[in-house]
This record gives C-alpha cells, structure tokens and sequence, in this order.
C-alpha cells in the first residue's frame, strides 16, 4: 500500500521510529538527536532524513510540516529505575519542549500538520508523581487541539494499561505493548500513544483486534513468520538463530531468539552488576536499560556449556569469559582435574562484576553458605559466561545485524565537516564539557565512530522496532481509509 504521509522524529536515538515508518512507506522527513553516535548511525543507514539537532533550538513554525510526530522523550525520571523526578526532573520536561514544537507547527500550517503524533514512554509513567504526571501528559497533549477541561485523576488512582479519549474532532488512545509479543525475545513493556487531530481514528489504530497478540488464532498465523520488520530490512526470509555466541542455526520463517529451551541452549541471566544480584534463566532477555554501556556492567549475561563451544570463539573481544573459577563441593576435598573442565560458582562471579575484573581471575572456594540457602543456594554451572554483545542487543530490538556497521568516514567534506562541528559543539554544552573537539578529534572520530559502550547505550535507549512497525502500519491503513 502506497502513502504519502511524512513523520518528523523527535529524540531519535536509534532511528527505530524512522525506519518503522520508512517500512511502511511513511517517508522520514527530518529527526532531532544530540548524541553523536546514533547520529553517526542514522546519517549512513538513513542519508535523506535531516538532522536539526538539539530540540530546544527547533522552532515548530520554520522546519517542514510533516503528518506525523514521533516522540519518545527522555523516560530517566518517570522510570520506577530511576529517582523518579517526574516530569520536573531535567530529562523529562524536554517533553513540554516537544509539545510546544507540535503546537507551533499547527499554528504556523492553520493546524493541519501534524496530524497524528506518537508518544512512547516506560509504564513507571502511570505511577510517576503518584500519578499526576501521566495526568499531565494527557492535559498537554489536548491543549494541542484546543481548551478541554482537564482530564481528571482514575477513580481508583491508577491509570489503566489502555484507554480511549474522544473530543470534538480528535482522539487520544494509549496501550501498553510488550515487545517480546512481537516477534523479539525480549521483555519490554513500553506506553505507545497515539493522537489524531483530525479524527477519531487513534482507537482504530491501536486497539483493532485483528492480529493482536491475545488473539491467538489470527495472531499465530500473522507470527509464523519472521518478524516483518526485519525481512523487509534483511530482504530475506531466513531467520540466523543464535545460539549464545558459539554456533548460529539457520532456519526458515521462525524467529531468532535467545531462548532457555531451544536446542543446546544458552541460558540467559539478568544482571545487576553494581550490586551483584542476578535472576535466571530466563525465557526471554530482560529489558534492555539505558545504562547500557554506562559502566556498573548491566548487560544481559549468558551461560554456555563450555564442550559446546570452539576454540576460536573463546576468546571473543570483551565478551566471552573462561570460567574455570571455582572448586567444587566433595567428599575428598580435592580440586577438579583438567578433564572435569570448568566449573563456575554463580554467586562469586557476579559479585566480581562490581570491578570488572571477570577475565581468567581465580576463585578457590565457593561463597559462604548461610542459613538462607535452603531457599537460595550457589549454583554451580559448567559454563562459559559472558554479557550479550552490541550486535545480539540490536537484534533484542528487532533491528538488521548490520545497522551499526561500516559506519566510518575517510575523508569527510567541508561540508560534513560543518555539520559534525556543531553536533559535538551541541555534545559539549550538554554534556558540560571543558573543551570543544577539534577538527584533528572529529576526523580521527569519524574514522572510527563505533565503540561498544555507545552501541550499548543507544540500544539500551531505544525503541522495540517491530511494535513501531506494527503501530504505523496500522496507522498508513486507517488514514488511507479515511
């Protein structure tokens, strides 16, 4: 189905909205992002979207009109992981700057553009301010439109995971979607919400019940397949299913996964680094957080027979840890011979990812046992463990292995140059660094812009690629109706 709407993204981070939307045949007009690798990334993988830098220098009424906003504004102070500053907390008010965007475009195109905008948060927003700042967004959004009343608090205090909201002319529905119902192994639980000023159409959109997830029978059948967003990037119906590292499966129509219960399967733990606690094995990965490459080594970890895996992926860069690490519990007392192979007492491992220091370090007896541990003992594996890498993160959000790779520039233009300045000059002040980068630093960077911890990072901040493409292909399909 052909469309001719545009969308213009706010807080780009990983492109995910862009590219959903590009998918659908949305064409991506222009996007507002201030760090500079995911700006690296989606200059190569998307060179006709224009970039406008930081939000706070936009105005709405000078860029060009598009059908469509798509904003997932900061979430560290409404997520219940965080210090829960709400929307008064310094990431999450630039929300109100993407409003007032919004609203100055209308203005400046007698409302007609934008239309539609979608906004995607972390479900801490319900609760954020006990609450009242969820209350908030849904009195900012209306303003758009016009003067309502004020949307008044849920009779039981609590909002509900979806809901509808109908006015004169315009509708405002929001849903809870979860990505590991679409198509990734991955639990993420994310606010998708969605405005039409020029209808009543944001239900049609995302509360439709063909093909959604509890409606297994149409559901199944659509999710037999590869997740469309990743056959149409790929142009291949195959599916690479990886296998913790080692080895990788190849097979038709049947989603990838990081699962407990595939064949010879990676077991896939949930990590907290900074305070060693872990949870797992566990069905799907947990969410992808974004400290992610923050440091504290809050990457997914996996856990791999060790007679699985071949020499040549023992030592793979920054990931793989050789876990020959603790003597086990016997009768005689004596270590493990060579040919009992490696044996890795969980609960001490964790707790040496406090300092990093995972990489051939030894460990000559178990934790201590305490009382509790009837309820919780060591456990003891014989496995290789590692985090899960940049490349595994990006496919937990359902994007092509290879959306940050060949990312270098040789020989940047003048031009290039010009535009490269002032994304590190927008860098510096927001990050409140002492010292510009020079022209000698931007080349050297541009020569070689990728780096783990930023890969990490911009997954850890992004978004679930396969629900945004699930949302606008809903949305392409109702507006073409209309």
């Amino acid at each position: 189905m052909t469309s001719n709407l545009t969308l213009g993204s706010l807080f780009d981070g990983s492109g995910g909205f862009s590219l959903a939307a590009k998918l659908n045949g949305i064409k991506p007009i222009w996007a507002s992002e201030i760090e500079p690798f995911p700006i690296r990334v989606t200059t190569k993988r998307l060179p006709e979207v224009k970039h406008l830098g930081d939000i706070r220098e936009i105005k709405g009424e000078k860029i060009e009109p598009v059908d469509i906003i798509s904003f997932g504004s900061p979430c560290q102070d409404l997520s219940i992981a965080g210090k829960r500053g709400g929307l008064k907390g310094e990431q999450s008010n630039l929300f109100f700057e993407a409003i007032r965007i919004i609203k100055e475009m209308r203005w400046k195109t007698n409302e007609k553009y934008p239309r539609y905008i979608l906004w995607e948060n972390v479900p801490g927003a319900f609760s954020s301010n006990k609450g009242e700042d969820f209350r908030r967004v849904l009195d900012e959004i209306i303003s758009i439109k016009g003067a309502y009343p004020s949307v008044p608090m849920p009779s039981q205090g609590k909002w509900p995971y979806a809901d509808l909201l109908m006015g004169e002319e315009f509708s405002l529905a929001w849903r809870v979607l979860d990505a590991k119902y679409f198509g990734v192994p991955q639990r993420r639980r994310r606010i998708f919400l969605i405005a039409d000023f020029g209808g009543r159409s944001a239900g049609q959109i995302l509360f439709d019940q063909e093909g959604l997830p509890w409606n297994l029978k149409k559901s199944k059948e659509k999710r037999k397949r590869n997740p469309w967003a990743t056959k149409n990037c790929t142009g291949k119906a195959i599916c690479l299913n990886d296998q913790g590292g080692q080895r990788i499966d190849i097979r038709n129509e049947e989603s990838g996964t990081l699962r407990a219960k595939a064949g010879s399967p990676p077991l896939v733990f949930e990590n907290h680094g900074q305070d060693s606690r872990f949870k797992g094995p566990l069905e799907e990965s947990p969410t992808l957080l974004s400290t992610l490459g923050t440091g504290g080594n809050n990457q997914p970890l996996v856990a791999y027979d060790i007679r699985q895996t071949s020499e040549n992926t023992k030592n793979e860069r920054h990931h793989i840890y050789k876990c020959n690490l603790a003597r086990t519990v016997d009768t005689s007392g004596n270590p493990p011979t060579r040919n009992q192979g490696g044996v890795a007492v969980i609960r001490d491992i964790y707790s040496l990812s406090k300092n990093s220091h995972f990489t051939n370090t030894q460990v000559n007896e178990t934790s201590s046992l305490v009382a509790t541990d009837y309820k919780d003992p060591p456990l003891v594996f014989n496995k290789y463990i590692r985090r899960l890498t940049p490349t595994e993160c990006g496919r937990l959000q359902g994007f092509p292995d290879d959306w940050c790779q060949n990312l270098e520039t040789e020989n940047p233009t003048e031009e290039e140059m010009v535009f490269w300045r002032k994304v590190f000059k927008t860098d510096t002040k927001i990050r409140r660094l002492k010292k510009e980068k020079t022209d000698r630093q931007i080349r050297k960077w541009l020569k070689d812009p990728h780096t783990d911890s930023a890969e990490y990072k911009m997954w850890g901040n992004g978004i679930a690629l396969p629900c945004a493409v699930y949302i606008f292909e809903k949305l392409v399909k109702v507006d073409y109706s209309t």
